[in-house]
């Protein structure tokens, strides 16, 4: 069952982190356009993917401190490394859309 859910919680951060990235990604493509609103709007669902993914993250921090050690899977170092990415790309969106509204000004 810990199994199940250590699987469920690196899925989250998969699906989160995805979705995150592509609404970073949108954002981008919307300041290109000069649609700053929509820019951040995508930004704003960027960072609420990202906060998603942080929960489940505390989750799994919170239960390995209380001593409910999980093996470390592929699938687990994946999920991390799918939402450090994804924290980046969302990081570096916010510079490029800043960038676009300087340049537009």
């Amino acid at each position: 069952m810990a199994e199940d859910k250590s699987i469920s919680q690196a899925m989250q951060l998969i699906a989160f982190g995805g979705d995150a990235k592509s609404h970073a990604m949108e954002a981008i493509h919307a300041a290109k356009k000069g649609d700053f609103q929509s820019a951040h709007t995508k930004i704003q669902a960027a960072e609420q993917s990202l906060l998603s993914a942080h929960n489940a993250q505390t989750e799994m921090l919170t239960a390995e401190a209380q001593g409910d050690v999980q093996a470390i899977t592929l699938l687990t170092v994946h999920s991390q490394d799918h939402l450090m990415t994804a924290i980046t790309f969302n990081d570096l969106a916010k510079e490029i859309i800043e960038l676009y509204e300087i340049i537009q000004k």
